[in-house]
């Protein structure tokens, strides 16, 4: 892959939001990170960027304790000023700047919800692309129509770098989901919320493994 790296792996991508969070977010990445998480993204836009730059100072030294990849929802301008390893841009963002401005190492992601939207993405620039809502979602209801596992399937096949899925998916979905394309899942409430964001996230890196295992090897 080019745009910058691989994803890591496996990729699971926790998105934080510490308004949905039940406790601190030093303490889910601790334990995320324990469980097996090896990617998670800052994605705090209330706060000001000099609010997320402390945050992501206080977070990047959990991720690398555990070898994990810490990127920014975010300006890459904030993500470069943290140290972080990438950032991940909304959807019609031209990632050429962020590439010139972070360099040809760091890892670059943007966010699609359509087949043409995707098909226009360079994979000389950009790492992954998320896609969604995968289903309906409570972190974000009224986002969009849920694109299901055939909407999904399509941007999958339109999008020259691989796609997670984000949206209301839990550990039973994502077989459909890898089946439809996906190369991981994204996860933002599931997990932020969960009485035990340790457990829950071993549950769907066990399910993201197993059906990854699944899919026939291109000969």
């Amino acid at each position: 892959m080019t745009g910058g790296g691989r994803l890591p792996d496996p990729p699971l991508l926790l998105v934080t939001d510490r308004r949905q969070a039940g406790r601190p977010l030093t303490d889910i990445l601790e334990v995320a990170c324990a469980a097996g998480l090896r990617f998670a993204s800052i994605r705090e836009k209330d706060l000001s960027e000099p609010e997320q730059l402390i945050l992501a100072k206080g977070l990047l030294p959990i991720a690398e304790r555990h070898g994990a990849t810490l990127v920014l929802h975010g300006r890459p301008e904030v993500a470069q000023a943290a140290g972080l390893a990438g950032v991940h841009l909304p959807a019609g963002t031209d990632p050429r700047r962020a590439r010139d401005l972070l360099g040809p190492a760091s890892l670059i992601g943007v966010s699609v919800h359509a087949p043409a939207e995707a098909a226009r993405l360079d994979p000389d620039l950009v790492a992954w692309a998320i896609a969604g809502p995968a289903y309906a979602t409570a972190s974000k209801p009224g986002y969009g129509p849920a694109l299901g596992p055939a909407g999904f399937a399509a941007i999958a096949a339109a999008c020259p770098v691989p796609v997670l899925a984000i949206g209301g998916v839990t550990a039973g979905m994502i077989p459909d989901l890898v089946a439809a394309g996906a190369a991981g899942v994204a996860l933002m409430g599931g997990v932020m919320r969960a009485d035990d964001p340790g457990r829950e996230v071993e549950s769907l890196l066990a399910a993201l493994r197993a059906a990854v295992a699944r899919q026939p090897r291109p000969r």
